[in-house]
Formats: C-alpha cells, sequence, structure tokens
C-alpha cells in the first residue's frame, strides 16, 4: 500500500484529500507545512508528496528545493491556487513533479497520483512490466514467457521510453534529442528507422504496440489481450 504525504496549512482541504486517498486505499499522513513535513519524512517512509505551495515557516517551494537535494526520485505533485505560468514555471524549476491548480478536480488529482506513482516505480526498479513483457533497462533486454531479446542500445532506449509514457506522443525531434543528444550529427530520419526496426522485431506481440501520429510523431500503446 502506497503511503502519501499531504502537506496543506489549511486544515479541511487535508481533510479533504485525506479522504479522497483513502478511500483509493492508499495511507494517508498529513502536515501542515514544509517543515513539519520534512520532520514526518525523517521517520516514515513515503512513497510520494501532495504539496500546496504558500505555507507558513517553510512554504512549498523550499520544501521541494530541500527535498531534492537529498532525494530525486520521489514524486511530489503541487497543488496551489497560484495559477500563473511563472508560479508553475517555479515549481518544475525547483523540482516538482506536476502541478495542479485549485479548485482541485479529485479524478484528476488521482490519475496524475497512479501516473507518478508508476513513473517512481519504473525509476526505482529500472524495469518496465505489461503483462508478460518485462523490459529491462540493465541488460538491454526484452523478454517474454522464456524468450529474451537484447537490444542494440539505441533502439532498446527508444523502447524504453515512449513505453515509460503510455500514449504520450513524442516527436521525432524529442526523441532524437533524449535518445541520440542534442548534438548529434545524425539526422531525425533515423528514429523512423529505429522504429521500423523495433516495429518489425516485435510484430505479433499482443502487449504492446507502436502507433505513428501523422504530423507529430510516435507514442507507444498497450494492448488488451485477446479472449
Amino acid at each position: 500500500m502506497f503511503h502519501i504525504l499531504v502537506v496543506d496549512d489549511d486544515k479541511s482541504t487535508r481533510l479533504l484529500l485525506r479522504a479522497v486517498l483513502e478511500a483509493e486505499n492508499y495511507t494517508v499522513t498529513a502536515a501542515r507545512n514544509g517543515a513539519e513535513a520534512l520532520e514526518i519524512m525523517d521517520r516514515e517512509h513515503v512513497d510520494l508528496v501532495v504539496l500546496d505551495v504558500m505555507m507558513p515557516e517553510m512554504d512549498g517551494y523550499e520544501f521541494t528545493e530541500r527535498l531534492r537535494s537529498v532525494d530525486d526520485n520521489l514524486p511530489v505533485l503541487m497543488v496551489s491556487a497560484r495559477q500563473l505560468p511563472a508560479d508553475k514555471r517555479k515549481g518544475f524549476l525547483v523540482g516538482t513533479d506536476d502541478y495542479m491548480t485549485k479548485p482541485i478536480d479529485e479524478e484528476e488529482m488521482l490519475l496524475r497520483i497512479k501516473a507518478l506513482l508508476r513513473r517512481a516505480r519504473i525509476v526505482s526498479e529500472r524495469k518496465i512490466v505489461i503483462g508478460d513483457v518485462v523490459l529491462d533497462y540493465d541488460s538491454l533486454t526484452v523478454s517474454r514467457r522464456g524468450e529474451v531479446q537484447e537490444l542494440p542500445q539505441k533502439e532498446f532506449l527508444l523502447l524504453y521510453k515512449l513505453l515509460s509514457y503510455p500514449g504520450k506522443i513524442f516527436t521525432r525531434i524529442q526523441l532524437m534529442d533524449e535518445i541520440w543528444g542534442a548534438d548529434s550529427e545524425t539526422g531525425w530520419e533515423t528514429v523512423t528507422v529505429h522504429i521500423g526496426r523495433l516495429r518489425k522485431r516485435f510484430e505479433g506481440w499482443e502487449e504492446f504496440g507502436i502507433e505513428s501520429v501523422r504530423g507529430l510523431g510516435y507514442k507507444a500503446v498497450k494492448c488488451e489481450k485477446k479472449p
């Protein structure tokens, strides 16, 4: 069961978030400000933080900066009434993983939390599991029911990136910069070539696929198993 730390100086907000999260079977601890939150984290394991920005003693920005100095992987979701682009930009610059504005859409918040927890698990375990398929970052392998394929590094990194964010569209330039590096002299067409190789390699695998999005780029999709 995941443990979520809610940090907000407003008591009614803390109670609301606790009720919403506990209804989804999360374990919840609440703090009134960043300083109290850090004290809690010294003695309890936390899987994710839902964090207000404007708080007394230590606000959300300072808390996140301090957290990132010792833990770069713990997911942080900032929730704030401050809606200006500059406020969001500051949140991401200090290290938050996601930013929502108040009033909170509870369903959207729960979806964002699930996505953050899934990505954090991928980072910590360095593996992606989709049905019977396992992508192992350390060995650059993709396995399924005893079959193991060791991929060339760029092919593996490309597939791993896409499957880390199923449904998200990546442009060729984005993928080129992240996998080959912004300074690479290789043209973006190489992304198309590698996508073609991946499709051929995993043709007939029902667990996932790679779709072209016309005029934009590519996205990975998880496929429903046929009955």
